[in-house]
């Protein structure tokens, strides 16, 4: 069975989550005391240097894991910009601390919608591994051509050939800017669990927040059906990492507590991963 590692996409936008008063470059240490995963997503929107995930390294304790976001252009977000070797080369350096701290869990790469299969799309999943040749790279569609019809088998054998992680999904079933529930693991190493809400109202809103579209609390109930889906999951890879996106108010750290404890429960042949910067 793999160890199952719980976190959040983000640690700052959690509401009532951190002590009043607490410095924003503390967040993090008080982060880990709780999950022993975060996400990082503020490198999607600039590029960060060294010696800031140098010292996320040092305000974390060993053992604690962050999946990381590339920048925007190396997943062609940026439409007037494609990606290019310089500033993939410069995002790949700038992990070079995180690698060294051992703490570098995922290149977490989420596509845009646009980016919809066609054979240049796939060629260029063969492009990104071999741009981050070391490290563990997950792969998020967001446009439904990719996981559904008779060609998907295929797809995840490429993947597997790759060995880039599919990220799996929980979100709105609403068109093709949503993609199924694909319980497949494509890197025996790694697979990613990304938990969007099942917000379908908000899915295609326009909205000046992102946590207006994931604005969801998920139920007991609906992370309870989770159990079985990640208990297979974690029969085909060593490490399952499964991120909150829910990212309104304190939901994603909610629920992320919520799953912990009924993964325990639930399988309890499997190593669901203890914060390790909780206080003995």
């Amino acid at each position: 069975m793999a160890r199952i590692y719980v976190g959040t996409c983000s640690w700052a936008d959690h509401q009532n989550f951190y002590p009043e008063g607490l410095p924003a470059n503390q967040q993090i240490a008080y982060y880990a005391q709780h999950f022993p995963l975060v996400e990082v997503n503020s490198t999607f929107y600039r590029m960060m240097p060294a010696r800031t995930f140098a010292a996320w390294a040092r305000r974390t304790p060993p053992g604690f894991l962050f999946d990381v976001k590339p920048y925007r252009q190396l997943t062609w977000h940026d439409r007037e910009n494609p990606p290019d070797e310089e500033t993939t080369a410069a995002f790949r350096a700038s992990l070079q601390p995180l690698r060294e701290a051992g703490k570098l869990g995922a290149v977490h790469f989420q596509f845009p919608p646009w980016f919809v299969r066609r054979p240049e799309n796939l060629d260029y999943l063969r492009r990104v591994r071999e741009a981050f040749p070391d490290d563990r790279i997950g792969v998020e569609f967001r446009h439904r051509s990719w996981l559904e019809g008779d060609h998907v088998p295929s797809l995840l054998e490429a993947m597997r050939e790759m060995g880039v992680s599919l990220t799996v999904v929980d979100e709105p079933q609403v068109g093709t800017g949503s993609i199924p529930t694909v319980l497949e693991v494509t890197n025996p190493d790694l697979v990613l669990v990304r938990f969007h809400g099942r917000n379908a109202q908000m899915w295609y809103a326009r909205v000046q927040t992102t946590a207006e579209r994931f604005d969801y609390l998920y139920t007991e109930d609906e992370l309870r059906e989770w159990v079985p889906k990640v208990a297979h999951l974690a029969q085909g890879a060593r490490e399952v990492h499964l991120l909150f996106n829910n990212n309104a108010r304190d939901y994603a750290v909610r629920n992320a507590r919520q799953l912990m404890g009924l993964l325990r429960e639930g399988i309890p042949d499997a190593e669901v991963v203890a914060p390790p910067g909780a206080p003995s």
